[in-house]
């Protein structure tokens, strides 16, 4: 019986290694194609545009709010217990709508992303699948992955830029 075992596992092994050499695997750089892409490098010369612009209108609110706050603290002695309080709701207030420009902008960004480079991505996803069928690649996958522990396999990366025209 255990003779038996052994021969199954021993057969096993040799199909598996047998089936895994008749797959047609190829590896893919998709950071260095993205990177190339010039789609690509216009949505992200837009992204950093409008985020700089939020980040701006951020900062801006900031030191203004920086300004009062500096204002509020050398007067305090001088002002009532009241006036005080009022205007430390009023700095409390202006610390929130910081918090919430901040919210908004990480949201607005997130949305302006994925309209970008949906479009970039689905063309990308196109060109491979298009390379893959022509090379009659089963798998391809990306280089960048540390999942890889060997890599030898057909670099399909010359293959894709040469499908979306870039080098």
């Amino acid at each position: 019986m255990k003779k038996l075992s052994v021969l199954f596992a021993a057969v096993m092994m040799i199909v598996s290694v047998g089936m895994a050499k008749a797959q047609k695997i190829a590896t893919l750089d998709v950071i260095g194609v993205l990177n190339a892409m010039p789609e690509k490098k216009k949505a992200d010369a837009d992204l950093k545009t409008f985020l700089d612009t939020k980040q701006a209108e951020i900062k801006k609110k900031a030191d203004a709010g920086q300004a009062k706050l500096k204002q509020y603290s050398e007067e305090a002695p001088k002002k009532t217990a009241e006036e005080n309080k009022a205007r430390e709701a009023e700095l409390q207030k202006i610390q929130e709508e910081i918090a919430q420009m901040q919210d908004k902008a990480q949201k607005d960004l997130q949305a302006k992303q994925d309209v970008a480079f949906g479009p970039i991505e689905k063309k990308l996803n196109d060109a491979v699948e298009k390379v893959a069928k022509a090379n009659g690649y089963e798998y391809v996958m990306d280089a960048n992955s540390p999942a890889f522990l060997y890599k030898a396999g057909a670099d399909a990366t010359p293959a894709v830029k040469k499908e979306l025209g870039i080098q």
